[in-house]
């Protein structure tokens, strides 16, 4: 059987998922409530929107354990490992009969590193550790480490993944929400130099606009030969009501797609505010 890092060395390119926590708010989440929340008390419709995302032509979905660390739990910290492990068997739930591959998600923990925090790089280590454990050890496919903005939080959750779960493909993607720069100042050009012999493939999330994604995957290809993971926002959002509207329609997502395919993108999908519908356009330009 072709492995995932196989295919993309033979040239095959990938449609990601789209939004979790947004699509999920959409659907009756409350703002400011925990995605992972969810998956102990409403898991069908984690299941349901990742299906949603398959039908729409995903050939990965992550799971919902962008929070999933300990530290970024909260109340749900008692029952880390069970969220973690629920999770995983809700994707492959969802992905059951399909060639569509689970990717074990690992954002951030939350919290500032030593010295502009109170966090100490061996815990917040520690802590990604643990949470790749419990992924590996339910079977995720691959692992993505995401919506990174620090060079030492994501060294710290790569050299875990290696050391937890190192028989997995790892991808490792960074969120340019000042243009061309991290919150931290990072640019692409920085992460590729100074990560990319962590990573199998590296990416971009999240971010402010698709014309400023755009420029952060062209400094990125340019300054990597590893395989790239796209996932831009549909846009920032403004606030009608209580709900929160993305004016990036799918058709503007459909219609980009073909740029990030031809500036170097081999994976590709959404990030907040990337419904299935969105997802489909792209799926449309990538397939």
């Amino acid at each position: 059987m072709t492995t995932f890092m196989e295919q993309l060395s033979a040239g095959k390119k990938f449609v990601t998922d789209g939004a979790t926590g947004t699509n999920l708010q959409q659907r009756g989440l409350g703002l400011g409530v925990a995605p992972e929340t969810w998956v102990l008390e409403r898991p069908q419709e984690i299941v349901r929107l990742q299906r949603d995302f398959i039908a729409a032509g995903a050939d990965i979905i992550l799971t919902c354990t962008f929070g999933g660390t300990r530290l970024r739990l909260g109340e749900l910290a008692p029952r880390a490992a069970e969220v973690n492990a629920q999770a995983v068997a809700l994707a492959k739930e969802a992905a059951a009969g399909t060639d569509t591959l689970v990717a074990g998600s690992i954002g951030p923990t939350g919290q500032m590193l030593q010295p502009y925090g109170p966090l100490e790089e061996s815990a917040a280590e520690a802590a990604f550790a643990e949470q790749v454990r419990w992924l590996a050890e339910a079977g995720v496919d691959l692992l993505v480490v995401e919506t990174q903005f620090d060079i030492a939080e994501a060294k710290a959750a790569l050299r875990a993944a290696r050391a937890a779960g190192g028989w997995l493909p790892l991808l490792c993607s960074f969120s340019y929400d000042r243009g061309v720069r991290t919150m931290m100042g990072v640019r692409p050009s920085q992460m590729a130099a100074e990560i990319g012999d962590l990573a199998d493939v590296l990416g971009i999330n999240c971010g402010r606009s698709l014309d400023e994604n755009e420029k952060a995957l062209s400094e990125l290809r340019a300054a990597t030969l590893k395989p790239i993971w796209f996932k831009p926002n549909a846009g920032l959002p403004r606030t009608v009501g209580e709900s929160l509207v993305y004016d990036v329609t799918p058709a503007m997502m459909g219609e980009r797609a073909p740029r990030w395919l031809a500036a170097g993108a081999e994976l590709i999908g959404g990030c907040c505010g990337t419904s299935p519908e969105h997802l489909a356009e792209i799926a449309k330009a990538v397939k």
